[in-house]
């Protein structure tokens, strides 16, 4: 399987994702120790490819890719 880059704006989307997510009560998927901020978190869980979303990417010819974070570089 190709590894695959995300993009600053795939970044960006994510990890504000994530953050609110963690914020309403998700629970986290890292160790926590010392982190309070749901930012961190969540910066923390990028980081080590555990946060649990897909990414959709949509390519010429109409082809869409689902991509889970842990695939990418």
């Amino acid at each position: 399987m190709p590894k695959y880059r995300l993009t600053k704006f795939e970044i960006v989307s994510v990890l504000g994702a994530r953050a609110t997510q963690i914020a309403d009560g998700a629970p986290p998927t890292v160790d926590i120790t010392g982190l309070s901020c749901a930012m961190a978190i969540a910066k923390k869980e990028l980081d080590e490819r555990k946060i649990p979303m897909v990414i959709t990417r949509t390519y010429p010819e109409n082809k869409i890719v689902e991509i889970p974070i842990k695939d990418f570089v």
